[in-house]
């Protein structure tokens, strides 16, 4: 037999759990502002449902009813809440107060003034749908181009649960009896349908807030510690991606290999802290010139790489002569205690000869970099990989590769 009574009290036992649960959650991971209102969202829920049920204690009086109705409906907007502040979404107070609101108002009036359960299943039932179907597009949608699994889990439940109270609503005012005084058979299915699509629910938003937290580990793997720009591997990745698509397109792509020059003067001189308050100051000025798209890598010590997608090598050696700029105007400021920061930039083009091998452009970009380095520091040199003609009067000789557009 589905005890509705029974079914309630796992219900409210369920959600302090989940509340619980909820709870450790925000208090570990603080900036899952998320977690806060699935938080409280569970265990108003539970209160809300514990009020209900003293109406079978105190079958003569409506008000623990409307109460416990008004905490479930806000324990819903709570829900809607979460999803939108997971999705970084202003969370809307004022329409929690106003859908709570007015179905209480509609709960009171159909409780005071004219006497009706089916107006007061309808009344709670468009409150919980108000408050959940907004989110279904949210839940739905994809974010950075992927679909979150624990969001469609969440939307797929949040859709039967609206189903589920407009079957409610609709067969109270046909006259199916879904009275939740009543320990009738429909309502005790009816009641164990939501306690397991509400547990389904929560279990959504966990997914969601695993899925969240493991790409902040994949976002923390890719970057580095010291100047939050890309480290190596997102270097390597994103190169191994652009030589792919350059592969596959035939569009060419920049790299530019940049050290900081005198550096261990600096370290030495000054001490590392000093060392590593110049490498942030270089990374702060260098994405001032770059262009959005560009990534800015530290590949260890101090040295970094500019990857330039859909970038000519002309192209790439602007680039290069806009960080020099930067640098220089920065060390002509300088006074007192202050630094300069001097830099010697190579800069190579992906080619038909790189084919899918990125180590292949970050050697040419280096010799270029060695190249830059000779001619004096404080300067790009440029890989060129077409071989200069050979004189007429002379055979030919072996291709090699020339340097060339040194600033």
């Amino acid at each position: 037999m589905l005890n509705v009574p029974t079914l309630w009290t796992v219900f409210v036992v369920n959600f302090l759990a989940v509340g619980l649960i909820w709870a450790y959650v925000a208090y570990t991971y603080p900036k899952l502002e998320a977690a806060r209102f699935w938080a409280g969202s569970s265990v108003l829920g539970a209160l809300g449902a514990l009020l209900a049920m003293l109406v079978l204690a105190f079958p003569a009086t409506r008000w623990p009813l409307f109460a416990g109705a008004a905490l479930l409906v806000f324990a819903a907007s709570l829900a809607a809440m979460g999803i939108e502040r997971f999705y970084e979404k202003p969370a809307s107070w004022r329409r929690t107060f106003l859908i709570t609101g007015t179905t209480c108002a509609g709960l009171v009036f159909f409780i005071v003034a004219y006497d009706s359960m089916a107006m007061r299943v309808l009344i709670y039932s468009a409150g919980q749908t108000l408050t959940l179907a907004p989110t279904l597009k949210l839940l739905f949608s994809k974010q950075d181009g992927r679909a979150n699994p624990g969001a469609r889990l969440a939307g797929t439940v949040a859709s039967l649960i609206i189903a589920l109270f407009a079957i409610r609503a609709i067969g109270n005012l046909v006259g199916i009896d879904f009275s939740f005084t009543h320990s009738s058979t429909a309502q005790g299915a009816l009641t164990l349908a939501l306690i397991f699509l509400s547990m389904s629910f929560n279990f959504g938003f966990l997914l969601m807030a695993i899925d969240h937290l493991r790409n902040e580990v994949a976002d923390l793997a890719l970057l580095d510690d010291l100047t939050g720009v890309g480290n190596r591997r997102q270097l390597v990745q994103r190169l191994t991606e652009e030589c792919a698509r350059s592969e596959r397109s035939g569009e060419p792509f920049a790299l530019l290999v940049i050290d900081l020059d005198a550096f261990k003067t600096i370290n030495d001189t000054y001490g590392h802290a000093t060392g590593d308050a110049c490498l942030q100051h270089f990374t702060l000025m260098a994405q001032t010139r770059l262009r959005p798209g560009d990534l800015l890598a530290r590949t260890g010590g101090d040295e970094f790489c500019i990857v330039l997608p859909s970038s000519t090598l002309r192209e790439g050696i602007m680039i290069a002569r806009r960080v020099l700029d930067v640098c220089r105007q920065d060390a002509e400021a300088c006074v007192g205690n202050d630094i300069p920061i001097a830099v010697s930039i190579g800069v190579a083009q992906w080619t038909r000869e790189v084919g899918a091998f990125p180590d292949r452009l970050m050697a040419a970009a280096d010799h270029a970099l060695y190249a830059a380095k000779k001619e004096g520091k404080n300067c790009c040199a440029a890989y060129d990989p077409v071989p200069p003609l050979a004189p007429a009067t002379e055979p030919a000789a072996a291709p090699t590769p020339a340097l060339r557009k040194r600033a």
